[in-house]
């Protein structure tokens, strides 16, 4: 058997490493290469597309270092039972790819994961080594995020956290029951015992020194963490509780949902059919409900029959239906965290009520004027001129809604 391109091994380990969702640069600390005197930048516009939260478009050369595992997962495409095309990159691929495509502007920065091979620490110190050859030989300034693996030792991944702006450790699944069951060689607690480091570490760098007074470089990006969604029975609700008690926990930056794809030659503890799409964007939106708008996670789906999420309506208005004694709010006079629990009220529109309402007394139609739907607010809020009656209590309201503020497909 002929041995592969570097061209040939580039289709296979990006295509392998379309499952990690944990790829977003937001939170990277912004570095320039004037400054540096390197080469790369964390800022402007640049084959992965990421959003940091200011909307800038990240492009991110995003591959696996290797998609040969001693692991094998049930759910994992790259398992070692899997009949798939296997590769690997060298050290030195990895950095020549991602300098020559810098170059090129076709990128901005890496995200680097990878199947294990042979040990969690040869692997994790080979992820660690392409880092470090990027920042101190090529004087690289971009973007760079390595996927951790918890079963690697403390030193490596605090050697990674040198060079990354961001690290990630991923639980795999919302419930260690599910970890146990799916990927019985991980160990729950061992990937807790590795988030719990990590935060240690990043809380120590966050220090100034004695010396030099200044804070050390480590991740300036923090922490993230993925699990795959659909792979076993749990509920949204068990899912979102999962991810309050990580945030809570280990003051990750972001927790990442990835929904279940079925894979060739699975197990028959997996379900057939991938959940659908949108199960995955509703918990982007309540995960969103807990950092941003005040939300505590048991009361997202309080008074939910079955502890899943509303597919036909986003999570804010479904517990504004559920919770109607609390509406209508008086647009003029609501302070900050009532208004954030209006369905159709984000953060920034909600900023620009709160300063207009400082000059005149706002009518519907000038809320209308700095926000995208009207329809989702009418049943909700008072205004001057207005007040929606029955109409919050109307029993038709869900259906009224989802119907006006339905999505358009492509196909």
């Amino acid at each position: 058997m002929s041995a592969l391109t570097v061209r040939e091994k580039l289709a296979v380990l990006s295509d392998a490493a379309k499952y990690d969702a944990s790829c977003a640069s937001s939170g990277a600390a912004k570095k320039d290469s004037l400054e540096s005197g390197g080469i790369g930048s964390t800022e402007g516009m640049g084959i992965c597309h990421s959003y940091a939260p200011d909307g800038r478009c990240i492009s991110l050369l995003k591959i696996l270092l290797t998609n040969f595992c001693i692991y094998d997962c049930s759910y994992c495409i790259n398992r070692s039972s899997s009949n798939v095309r296997r590769a690997r990159f060298g050290i030195d691929e990895v950095v020549k790819l991602t300098m020559d495509f810098y170059r090129r502007n076709y990128i901005e920065g890496l995200f680097l994961s990878s199947g294990v091979v042979r040990s969690p620490d040869e692997t994790m110190g080979e992820m660690v080594e392409v880092a470090r050859r990027l920042r101190l030989e090529e004087k690289f300034s971009g973007y760079i995020h390595l996927k951790t693996i918890p079963e690697s030792s403390a030193e490596l991944v605090e050697q990674a956290g040198l060079y990354a702006d961001r690290l990630s450790i991923n639980v795999e699944l919302p419930t260690d029951e599910g970890v146990k069951r799916l990927a019985p060689e991980k160990k729950p607690e061992t990937i807790r015992l590795s988030m719990a480091r990590l935060r240690q570490k990043m809380e120590e760098k966050a220090e100034p020194t004695l010396k030099t007074k200044k804070r050390e470089r480590f991740a300036p990006g923090g922490q993230s963490t993925q699990m795959i969604i659909g792979a076993d029975k749990t509920s949204d609700d068990g899912i979102l509780h999962t991810s309050a008690r990580l945030y809570g926990s280990y003051h990750l930056r972001r927790v990442y949902y990835s929904a279940f794809s079925p894979i060739p030659d699975s197990s028959s503890s997996l379900p057939l059919q991938k959940p659908p799409l949108m199960r995955e964007h509703r918990l982007y939106q309540a995960d969103w409900l807990m950092r941003f708008y005040g939300f505590s996670q048991p009361e997202i789906l309080a008074g939910s029959s079955d502890g899943m999420l509303d597919l036909a309506v986003d999570p804010k208005l479904g517990w504004a239906l559920r919770n109607r004694g609390q509406f209508p709010v008086d647009i003029n006079r609501a302070d900050r965290e009532a208004l954030l629990r209006v369905p159709g009220l984000g953060t920034k529109v909600v900023a620009k009520i709160l300063e207009t309402r400082r000059h005149r007394r706002m009518r519907l139609e000038d809320v209308g004027r700095i926000c995208q739907s009207i329809a989702k607010l009418r049943p909700f809020i008072i205004a001057e001129g207005w007040s929606p009656g029955a109409l919050t209590d109307k029993a038709g309201l869900r259906e009224k809604i989802a119907s006006s503020c339905e999505q358009l497909s492509l196909f």
